[in-house]
């Protein structure tokens, strides 16, 4: 017996245009929140650090 799991196959969905626009009507403004609050600023600094010193390698 093999410890290996067995990969499932995700099916594809496709979700109409419409609940596509509603989520992200709903998502976005949630996220420039995030990213305009204090804890947001923080994180986005600490990326932006992260990827610099990504590019220096």
């Amino acid at each position: 017996m093999s410890d290996k799991k067995e990969l499932k196959e995700i099916p594809e969905i496709e979700l109409p245009q419409s609940i596509i626009d509603s989520f992200a009507r709903f998502l976005v403004p949630e996220i420039r929140k995030y990213y305009e609050s204090e804890q947001g600023q923080k994180e986005f600094q600490k990326w932006l650090e992260e990827q610099a010193r990504e590019s220096d390698k």
